[in-house]
């Protein structure tokens, strides 16, 4: 479980640092979006993980 969440929090770490260097363009503006959607998608697979793990569940 720790794996799937640091995986998802190292994109999200990434995502969101470049929509704040890049503040205001385009591309930043993807980034924090995409950072939002990133957030939701981690939060269902550890809630499928959950569900589904023996040892966690």
């Amino acid at each position: 479980m720790s794996h799937i969440k640091s995986d998802f929090e190292k994109d999200i770490r990434f995502l969101t640092s470049y929509a704040e260097r890049k503040a205001g363009t385009p591309s930043a503006k993807t980034s924090a979006k995409q950072a939002i959607t990133l957030k939701g998608n981690m939060a269902r697979a550890m809630s499928r993980h959950f569900a589904r793990c023996p040892e966690c569940g």
